[in-house]
């Protein structure tokens, strides 16, 4: 290609011809054409230069990441996070180097963010082949760890908002060691998405060396503060595990999946999928220990919605209900009790497959 002749926009127009040529027979036709009607909504509209290398940056971000994470969408993930300044002599970097070691052992693969400290170490107990780094691009430079660098599924992103949005898109469980502010955000920030509903239902695990006070230290201010303060719900400390014992802290992600696999809306209706179905009794049970989640009816048994035809899920049973999507504490516990009261299956055995 004689690169001196070549027109951006002549290529443009090209690239847009031949996607709505194929548009009618695509799968996500309707959701494709609102994202170019967006775009071209804006184009008509008086935003700033700089608006424009935002979004452009931001769908680049986003681009990466999808069409890494594609690949590997079938295989449960364990985002870690930590202090980037923790040294590998620290006892809370051994340890999660045998946390990210144990749950790739168990089948999940390991996300960091990249850098050094406890993302190292989960980089380091995962091995390349199963961890992901989703790095950052910094002024002063935050270079890859080297048991990222140079593996493919390494990404450098320009935005913090874009890399956390993957960081947790991705992410079937959420594991945090101590660290500083950056640390701090991320914990409050996986509460917050929890405890409203804009993230999981996953597990939370927060992780202490043996013996260590930070986590507790921090769920006593939490408990002083907010929680006898009326300032968040009682039921809210059920959204996460504080350990320090590595045991604990895997059997907190396996427990999870053991017979829940995972939950989407319909509308207004809360649908949970199972890796097996819950005896008629059981069924009760639930409506007599959680009605007080229910706006209206009850927790029912069910098959695939028709709005799930299509779903890769299709074939597991569900429970259906009419949640408040208020207490999510509730619904954590709830889906406790859902873990230990299925019985043991092939499924069940294998809490890292989608």
């Amino acid at each position: 290609m004689n690169l001196s002749s070549f027109n951006p926009i002549d290529s443009l127009s090209s690239d847009v011809a031949q996607l709505l040529e194929q548009l009618p027979n695509s799968q996500h036709r309707q959701l494709i054409a609102q994202t170019l009607a967006t775009i071209v909504r804006l184009a008509n509209s008086e935003i700033d230069r700089l608006d424009w290398k935002i979004l452009s940056a931001s769908l680049a971000d986003m681009e990466r990441g999808l069409e890494l994470f594609h690949t590997y969408r079938h295989v449960r993930k364990v985002t870690i996070f930590g202090s980037a300044r923790t040294l590998p002599e620290a006892p809370e970097y051994q340890i999660a180097v045998d946390f990210a070691r144990c749950v790739t052992k168990l089948g999940f693969m390991v996300m960091t963010g990249g850098g050094g400290g406890i993302m190292q170490a989960g980089n380091e107990g995962a091995g390349k082949e199963n961890s992901f780094g989703l790095n950052i691009q910094l002024p002063f430079e935050q270079e890859a760890n080297p048991f990222i660098e140079g593996d493919r599924k390494l990404i450098h992103f320009k935005y913090f908002f874009t890399r956390k949005l993957f960081l947790l898109r991705e992410s079937d469980a959420v594991a945090l060691f101590p660290g500083g502010f950056g640390t701090q955000d991320e914990a409050f920030e996986c509460m917050t998405l929890s405890q409203t509903g804009k993230f999981g239902p996953v597990p939370l695990v927060l992780i202490d060396r043996p013996g260590g006070c930070y986590w507790h230290d921090w769920s006593a201010y939490i408990d002083k503060n907010l929680r006898k303060t009326g300032l968040v719900s009682k039921d809210d400390s059920s959204l996460y595990t504080i350990t320090d014992n590595l045991e604990v802290a895997c059997n907190a992600i396996t427990d999870f999946y053991q017979v829940y696999h995972s939950s989407r809306y319909v509308k207004e209706k809360l649908v949970i999928r199972l890796k097996t179905e819950l005896s008629d009794e059981q069924i009760e049970q639930l409506n007599t220990d959680f009605s007080d989640i229910l706006v209206e009816g009850r927790i029912e048994k069910s098959i695939a919605l028709p709005q799930e035809a299509q779903d890769e899920t299709a074939e597991l049973p569900r429970l259906v209900l009419y949640f408040n999507q208020r207490d999510l504490g509730r619904l954590y516990q709830a889906i406790a009790t859902i873990n230990q009261m299925g019985k043991p299956t092939p499924e069940a055995a294998h809490p890292e497959l989608k």
